[in-house]
């Protein structure tokens, strides 16, 4: 009926409306799993900011976003590998956007088989743990305080599967990064029992790849931004680890914000 439909329209509008008062700063928002979420929050109503290294891949971003939702897009070249460099983005996002209200923390890549332990250099090694467990402590240390006393405000870590097993022969150093991941995540989460904000993880156990690459095993990363959108919508938990294991659960989670 009219009057179904008006008001349908008018939840969405208040939807989208309450959604454009908060801005997502995404951390690794380059990247294959975070353009999907940035992807997909910007198209409902999200503010979004994204710093990258690399100039042409924000550029890549802003052309894989809605043409209507880039006023609400704000990308920013930086590095948030070194305290200092965290430092100056975070003085370049302020300055852009006013407020953060909400942070996603995907940095790193998603796989590394460079071959066994004997065959690597420890500069290898450290190029590994920099992207992914150094670059989340100094980007975390510099960008947590804007949200952390926010009880409307978040901070989510988006990690992986690979830290708890050698995924195949020759991965061993994502292994050891990915595991770094997981536990300062949950050294966060544990010495910082009583702030404010929402503090959460979801943990992917499945590739997370752009459509064309779906395989058994893998999700979409749409979806994934499908699923970090309603845990930030709902915002109704705190301190938890939310385990994507299959698609089925992945569904559920877009759904309901939860597994």
């Amino acid at each position: 009926s009219l009057s179904l439909c008006i008001s349908v329209c008018l939840s969405l509008s208040l939807c989208v409306a309450g959604m454009a008062g908060r801005t997502v700063l995404v951390l690794g928002g380059a990247g294959t799993v975070g353009s999907g979420i940035v992807k997909v929050l910007l198209e409902k109503g999200f503010r979004v900011a994204v710093i990258s290294r690399d100039a042409a891949r924000l550029e890549k971003v802003k052309n894989f976003v809605p043409a209507a939702t880039r006023s609400r897009l704000f990308t920013l070249v930086g590095d948030v590998g070194s305290e200092e460099g965290a430092e100056a983005a975070k003085s370049a996002v302020l300055k852009a956007v006013g407020t953060v209200t909400d942070i996603v923390s995907s940095l790193g890549f998603s796989w590394w088989q460079g071959g066994p332990p004997h065959t690597q250099t420890l500069d290898e090694l450290n190029r590994v743990l920099n992207t992914l467990l150094l670059s989340t402590f100094t980007s975390w240390k510099a960008f947590f305080p804007l949200v952390k006393d926010n009880p409307h405000g978040s901070y989510t870590f988006i990690t992986g599967g690979a830290g708890e097993r050698l995924l195949m022969p020759g991965t061993g150093f994502l292994t050891l990064g990915a595991a770094g991941a997981l536990a300062f995540c949950q050294v966060v989460r544990e010495e910082y029992p009583d702030v404010p904000c929402k503090l959460n993880e979801v943990k992917f156990n499945m590739g997370v790849v752009t459509p064309d690459r779906i395989a058994p095993g893998c999700v979409n990363h749409l979806d994934a931004g499908e699923a970090l959108a309603t845990i930030l919508e709902k915002s109704s938990v705190s301190h938890h680890v939310f385990c994507v294991n299959t698609p089925a659960e992945l569904k559920t989670l877009i759904v309901e914000g939860k597994v």
